[in-house]
């Protein structure tokens, strides 16, 4: 059985990943990319992959509704960072301003979200080529 994992927090993966791939990352690759690994989460582990309530892009221009909240100013602008967030340690006072954290897959979820992102950037350098 997979993990429930905050979209936020696979969106920072892809985004760091395809980066360091030197490839390039908007708002609405970044909702394609969540979905597809919803749809393989559905199919692996039977449940979906996020915390987050999802959307249908027949129903709406968003897959994860606060993923697309976070990086709408971006437009089709290409994403350098993660979003960040407010993060209170256990035993501090003071919040932290930082972005958001790569998850800690398990195997086979790594196997699943390394596929996504494999083909993605398959198609983006296809298309750049």
């Amino acid at each position: 059985m997979g993990n429930i994992y905050s979209a936020q927090n696979i969106a920072a993966y892809f985004i760091y990943e395809i980066n360091e791939k030197g490839a390039f990352v908007n708002p609405f690759s970044i909702q394609h990319l969540l979905a597809v690994v919803d749809n393989l989460w559905h199919k692996t582990f039977g449940h979906t992959a996020f915390k987050e309530e999802t959307a249908t892009f027949s129903e709406s221009n968003y897959f994860v509704k606060e993923v697309f909240e976070a990086y709408k100013e971006f437009e089709g602008q290409h994403i350098a960072l993660p979003a960040k967030e407010w993060h209170l340690e256990y035993g501090q006072f003071q919040l932290v301003h930082r972005t958001y954290a790569v998850p800690a897959f398990s195997t086979k979820e790594m196997l699943i979200v390394n596929s996504v992102l494999n083909k993605y950037l398959k198609i983006t350098l296809h298309q750049a080529s």
